[in-house]
């Protein structure tokens, strides 16, 4: 009788580490995708970005440190204060399409699950260019947003985790590495999602 309760303790020990292992698993940055290097082997120039939540905070600190602090620039310093990552990835090629359809095809697999929803997809015929935008909504609440755009001669990946103001986000353009043109791109499927 003893040795039972002994046990399941243990057991509830080990599920409640087990469970915030899983939770704490899912705020970090996930691995990149295998198609990451396949795509950086390809590349004439990589720009790769990764901050976690303590590079975040630092960071926040010298946003618009020349312009004061008026209400927006305060607020985008508080989102990005609660951010758990922002992960930037940006290639650049020698020749238009260098890449795949297949290789795109990769890095959208890795963000479609029952986690991620999509929110936009676009797309010319024929081309493998094009932007997609994933949300990750947790309770009503968007806690994750990653955007893939697809241009001739160029790659970019974004993934930011964390409360996400959408409002906010492309503001962040051209701040971490994530391209001035992400923000457009944000906007746009903003606009195409009937925001």
């Amino acid at each position: 009788m003893k040795a039972t309760r002994v046990w399941a303790g243990m057991l509830a020990v080990g599920m409640g580490i087990a469970l915030v292992m899983a939770a704490r698993a899912q705020d970090e940055l996930p691995m990149p995708s295998p198609a990451e290097k396949v795509l950086a082997d390809k590349a004439k120039h990589v720009t790769e970005v990764t901050l976690d939540k303590s590079m975040l905070a630092f960071a926040a600190k010298f946003i618009d440190k020349d312009e004061g602090d008026d209400k927006d620039s305060q607020a985008v310093k508080d989102m990005i204060r609660n951010l758990k990552g922002v992960y930037v990835r940006d290639y650049e090629f020698d020749k238009d399409n260098s890449y795949s359809a297949a290789d795109l095809a990769a890095l959208r697999k890795y963000f479609e699950g029952s986690e991620w929803s999509p929110m936009v997809h676009e797309r010319t015929k024929g081309e493998p260019e094009g932007t997609d935008v994933y949300v990750k909504l947790v309770n009503g609440q968007m806690q994750g947003l990653y955007v893939l755009d697809a241009e001739p001669r160029e790659l970019s990946l974004v993934l930011i985790l964390g409360p996400i103001d959408i409002d906010k986000v492309a503001e962040l353009s051209g701040n971490f590495g994530i391209p001035k043109e992400a923000g457009k791109r944000i906007k746009k499927a903003e606009k195409e999602a009937g925001k």
